[in-house]
């Protein structure tokens, strides 16, 4: 799903350092519609997967995302490359942002609460900060990054249950899906900085797409078989609200985001999407988690507030022009 993103995300590793820009009324409610998006497509995905595979469901989320913005791309007339080395960074970035952790996320999410992943995802940002302190120079480990990020860690544990790695049953595997699934986003954010940040956003975005799709073609037909399209009107519900608005809908909202609010603003919509989607998990599901995983969410909250740096900057008035 969110940030879903290059996020759901889709890129979520942001670096709280940046200067921040001030929220506008228009960008808190594009933030705030982002973060309902996101923390709905968890309960699609999961109606998804209740008739069709994991594979399937994802090839079903890349394709339609990405023809919604081949759609865009044309309307606009935007130029897509044709180079062999800026596709081949589309396909690492379409495993690491789409192919490896949508699938993940769909076999978690068939086996666990919509509300509990969507807590495992949030983990996302603390992923990103880790790996780009690791890949690039200026993104160095602060101190109060690491605090950042040690917090997180602590909250992914605590949401988790350390009884659960002691026998590996199929919801452990699930949570642990639901990790793997963040860390490969938190990848995605350093690779795309790297070798995508030159491109327009919905350029990168329409090649990651197409790439990821070409990549679950196989895929599915390997371990699921021919697509089939006779499916219950709700699947195709679920397939078009997580495909259409949550996937590609939802990178083209971001990017007005991120031009509006700034990268760090947009780092919000972290902290929005979890509470929302057990929201709606408890609501439509009637799913009731476990203490633990509401606790393991405050501190993953905690830890992402360090890491944006405004909640310390306001506590400590004369750090405000250093955070």
């Amino acid at each position: 799903m969110h940030r879903d993103r290059i996020a759901d995300p889709p890129v979520k590793a942001l670096d709280a350092a940046m200067q921040q820009k001030t929220i506008s009324p228009a960008a808190w409610g594009q933030l705030l519609l982002l973060g309902f998006i996101w923390g709905g497509s968890f309960i699609a995905i999961q109606t998804a997967v209740h008739e069709v595979g994991p594979f399937t469901s994802v090839l079903h989320r890349t394709f339609w995302a990405a023809l919604l913005l081949w759609g865009v791309v044309l309307a606009l007339r935007l130029k897509m490359p044709r180079d062999a080395a800026t596709w081949g960074a589309f396909f690492v970035q379409g495993g690491l942002n789409n192919v490896i952790p949508f699938t993940l996320l769909a076999f978690g999410t068939k086996h666990l609460e919509t509300g509990l992943v969507s807590i495992f995802n949030a983990s996302t940002a603390v992923f990103g900060v880790l790996i780009a302190a690791i890949v690039f120079a200026d993104e160095r480990l602060t101190l109060r990054k690491a605090g950042g990020v040690a917090i997180g860690f602590l909250g992914v544990v605590v949401a988790m249950g350390t009884e659960n790695l002691h026998e590996l049953d199929l919801r452990s595997l699930a949570q642990l899906a639901c990790i793997g699934a963040a860390f490969c986003y938190g990848c995605a954010g350093s690779w795309a900085r790297s070798r995508l940040g030159h491109l327009e956003p919905r350029v990168a975005a329409t090649g990651m797409l197409t790439a990821a799709t070409l990549m679950m073609i196989p895929l599915t037909l390997m371990f699921e078989g021919m697509v089939s399209f006779d499916l219950l009107p709700q699947t195709w519900i679920a397939i078009a609200y997580y495909s259409l608005i949550a996937t590609g809908g939802a990178f083209l909202l971001y990017y007005s985001i991120l031009a509006k609010a700034g990268a760090g603003n947009l780092m919000l919509v972290t902290l929005l999407v979890a509470p929302i989607a057990i929201l709606i998990g408890a609501v439509v599901l009637g799913e009731a988690l476990h203490p633990r995983h509401y606790a393991g969410f405050i501190l993953l909250a905690l830890g992402l507030a360090v890491l944006d740096g405004r909640i310390l900057s306001l506590l400590s008035p004369g750090r405000r022009n250093r955070v």
